[in-house]
């Protein structure tokens, strides 16, 4: 129960400010109001009769986890940014971009800890526009969830139109609109199954990417030292020639720098939604509280070491301007015959692995895809119950799918299709290009949320409740809201230094739309004189009661390893 309700059953009017001092009136007619509205949510109807269920177990969490957030932006879509910004360019920027995902991570994983997800409970939950509505401003909740709704289903449509061109590998007698139809049909139909169903196809296909990447690892380290068929020993080659950086805007100190921003800026499009897939999760997750927490935990460190390893190993086993990967650049080609891995590999007389690899590729898009259809659905359902989306969305079948929510996904992302011809793939191409920004935007708004958590948790004396407790805080939250911050008004720069007014639009139309989206809302809800809400007004009460009972009750059912296997295996999931 909330202090609000605590302090309108006990009859009182105002609040003091344990800081300042200073008289707040509440008020508690609002209070009232707003609480039947949120019974109605839960209650009513239109709700279907049914809710999500806690289908997610541990092992579900995390190679959902790693695996919805590698996707072809690291197998294929290293290529270019390899091209562009040279093997250095390539490895600092993911490095650099590894440092900021895990303030996101943590900021995240902490808020949703305390108050993970219950089912039929709206007031928790690991959806980004819940935290920001509870935590911030309903505003900016508004403008946050439509801004992920468009972002995860942009990125369903991109990963079906990858999947379609790493078939082209082997074959072009198939038109490219019936590989589309077929990976789009294979993801609604998992994501309408139970979560349970959803949650194990899902970690097939990430083990098989996990598998994956280890493998290239492994294979790069051989190549570099000479192992290959032709026994050719790379060592850093093509860091000492072509060399280590391309210079592709200027020259000195200057064009390394560039080399440097230019592949944050391509490298954000492989990190972005990941660490919101873990903490989505949460209120179908079984043990929320100990499993989100283990799950981000490994997921960050897992992250950083596949990215940072395998850009390094891209730019150690091809060239930049190896002509193979310039031709695929240059037309456009998907899936292995553009990835520098299986070039890499091709080079060095391997004649098997690109096909196996390839399999991996296709298998990984199809994982992105799902996952990103799973987070489509469970937004707009979110949206809906805070009244942000129509009611349909929070209808919820006996599976625990949220099945409008599916069918919207799955229609919209038929802009897959555009792909189809050449005339309006860069039409596409165009959405594809602003959903990192709309990711980036998402960080930037979970970042002051957070902050205004902890405010909230201190001025409540709620912190030595709090589960997860993470190191350097609130200090990176700050320093990640600022610097992803300037990457969004400094991402569209190439298109200032060679003028193109479409890739100046693509690099800033979000920018606009977010505000619009928030000072729509603001207008139309004539909200206009509360921006922020109120420290002491910010509840971090409701739901806790019930999710400390329930973590006490699973804690004393729990039994620890009781060998080095059981151990191992607790380690791993």
């Amino acid at each position: 129960m909330s202090n609000l309700q605590d302090l309108k059953d006990a009859g009182e009017s105002s609040v003091v400010d344990k800081q300042t001092g200073q008289v707040y009136e509440l008020d508690l007619t609002a209070y009232s109001n707003d609480s039947e509205k949120q019974h109605e949510i839960s209650e009513g109807p239109e709700a279907g009769g049914h809710a999500l269920k806690k289908g997610l177990k541990s092992s579900h969490i995390q190679l959902i986890a790693i695996g919805g957030c590698i996707g072809t932006g690291l197998f294929v879509g290293t290529s270019a940014t390899l091209n562009k910004c040279g093997p250095a360019g390539l490895f600092i920027s993911y490095c650099i971009m590894s440092t900021v995902i895990y303030p996101v991570m943590n900021a995240l994983a902490e808020m949703v800890c305390f108050l993970p997800g219950l089912p039929n409970n709206d007031e928790t939950g690991g959806s980004i526009s819940t935290l920001v509505t509870r935590y911030v401003d309903p505003s900016l909740g508004f403008a946050v969830g439509w801004n992920y709704v468009y972002c995860y289903i942009i990125l369903v449509a991109a990963e079906c139109t990858a999947a379609s061109g790493v078939v082209t590998y082997w074959t072009t007698a198939v038109p490219k609109a019936v590989w589309i139809t077929i990976f789009i049909g294979v993801i609604v139909l998992l994501n309408f199954t139970a979560v349970e169903f959803y949650g194990t196809s899902e970690a097939i296909f990430c083990s098989l990417k996990v598998l994956c990447i280890l493998g290239i690892i492994l294979v790069s380290i051989v190549l570099f030292f000479g192992g290959g068929p032709n026994h050719d020993r790379l060592g850093f080659r093509y860091w000492d020639h072509p060399g280590a950086w391309a210079y592709h805007l200027a020259k000195g100190n200057s064009g390394r720098f560039s080399d440097i921003v230019t592949g944050i800026i391509r490298a954000g499009f492989a990190f972005i939604l990941g660490p919101e897939l873990v903490v989505l999760t949460s209120t179908e997750a079984q043990d929320s509280r100990r499993n989100i927490e283990k799950a981000a935990r490994r997921f960050i460190w897992r992250l950083i070491f596949f990215y940072c390893v395998s850009s390094l190993c891209a730019g150690v086993i091809v060239s930049r301007t190896d002509p193979v990967l310039v031709n695929a650049l240059n037309q456009g080609k998907a899936g292995a015959g553009s990835s520098p891995f299986v070039i890499g590999i091709q080079n060095a007389g391997i004649k098997v692995l690109p096909h196996i690899i390839n399999v991996c590729i296709l298998s990984s898009a199809w994982s992105s895809g799902n996952s990103f259809m799973y987070a489509t659905s469970r937004s707009l359902l979110s949206l809906a119950q805070d009244g942000y989306a129509p009611k349909v969305f929070k209808r919820v079948n006996r599976f625990g799918v949220p099945y409008a929510g599916v069918a919207c996904g799955t229609i919209v992302s038929c802009l897959a299709y555009l792909n189809v011809s050449s005339s309006t793939a860069d039409v596409f191409n165009w959405f594809s290009n602003i959903s990192t920004i709309s990711g980036f935007l998402g960080w930037m708004c979970a970042g002051v949320a957070y902050l205004r958590f902890r405010k909230a948790v201190f001025y409540n004396d709620l912190y030595s409740r709090l589960p997860f407790k993470t190191p350097f805080q609130p200090y990176l939250t700050y320093f990640y809201v600022i610097f992803i911050g300037l990457i969004c008004l400094v991402n569209g720069y190439e298109s200032l230094v060679h003028w193109s007014y479409k890739d100046f639009i693509a690099a800033y139309i979000t920018l606009p739309a977010f505000a619009a989206l928030w000072v729509g809302h603001k207008a139309y809800t004539r909200t206009w004189s509360q921006w922020f809400i109120p420290v002491h007004q910010i509840d971090v009460t409701t739901g806790l009661r019930e999710i400390e009972e329930e973590t006490k009750e699973l804690d004393a059912k729990r039994i620890p390893p009781r060998n080095l296997w059981e151990k191992i295996l607790n380690w791993l999931f």
